[in-house]
């Protein structure tokens, strides 16, 4: 039976991930992971598809977002309370973010990473919020990935193994087969105390060819996944699919160590 093995969160997206022993998992998310995020003076988002080496930087916040403390690969912390500034809405990746503007020191000591200045914004509602174009429900995606999936994808790409962070999953399994969460969509697993619902594939970006330490590129995992699994079979936009989403059936605490049951597809129906 498949077992959370890690559990990933980055309060500030694109930065260094943080790997909690459990998490809550809310209708809305996890309430601190991706609460800020990075824009440019034109309002587009940075990430580390931008701006690669944010991932040497690591931040932490609470639950209300109203402290925050970035650590930097030379030793120096920057840490304080979050103020607001003035309202933005940004678009990441077809989904649109509202939040405000945090002034104070951060954006300037993340600027030489980024190449240029940035704004540090806070999204106005935990989890990262983030709703579709003509939509009113925020839907906050919780994202799984097994170690078959990894082990395979190593085998496919003549490597010892694939470290599973450069993909980003909020949760990864191990004790599964390769692709077995691919079988999950369309149903529910339960994990711990929460049960999520596993709606689609997770469609993959260059963000995973990057060491997630150094953020150089240094594994051709597009065209890899390319290769073995194709496009995502009628889609227009020819994503390429590694690992699942889901949306929070059941809020609860999710630990690493945690067995995750599949529902059977009859019995969600029913």
């Amino acid at each position: 039976m498949p077992r959370v093995a890690r559990l990933s969160i980055a309060p500030v997206r694109g930065l260094g991930l943080e790997h909690p022993d459990s998490i809550e998992l809310s209708d809305m998310g996890v309430v601190n992971d991706r609460r800020f995020y990075l824009v440019d003076d034109q309002g587009r988002l940075v990430d580390r598809l931008r701006a690669s080496q944010l991932c040497r930087i690591f931040a932490k916040t609470d639950a209300d977002g109203t402290w925050l403390r970035m650590a930097f690969p030379d030793g120096r912390v920057v840490g304080g309370d979050v103020k607001l500034d003035e309202p933005v809405r940004t678009d990441i990746y077809n989904r649109e973010a509202i939040g405000h503007v945090v002034r104070g020191p951060w954006a300037a000591a993340l600027a030489p990473f980024v190449g240029r200045p940035v704004l540090l914004v806070r999204c106005d509602r935990p989890g990262g919020t983030r709703i579709r174009p003509g939509e009113t429900q925020v839907r906050n995606q919780v994202s799984i990935l097994s170690d078959g999936s990894l082990g395979e994808l190593a085998r496919q790409l003549g490597v010892e193994r694939v470290d599973g962070r450069r993909f980003r999953m909020l949760i990864e399994l191990e004790g599964a087969g390769p692709h077995e969460e691919d079988g999950w969509i369309g149903g529910e697993v339960e994990i711990g105390t929460a049960v999520v619902s596993v709606t689609k594939p997770d469609a993959r970006c260059a963000i995973t060819t990057q060491d997630p330490d150094t953020g150089e590129r240094d594994l051709d995992t597009l065209r890899t996944i390319l290769r073995y699994r194709g496009f995502r079979a009628g889609d227009p936009e020819h994503k390429l699919d590694f690992g699942v989403l889901g949306e929070v059936a059941v809020p609860g605490r999710i630990a690493v160590g945690d067995e995750v049951t599949v529902r059977e597809r009859a019995a969600v129906l029913n």
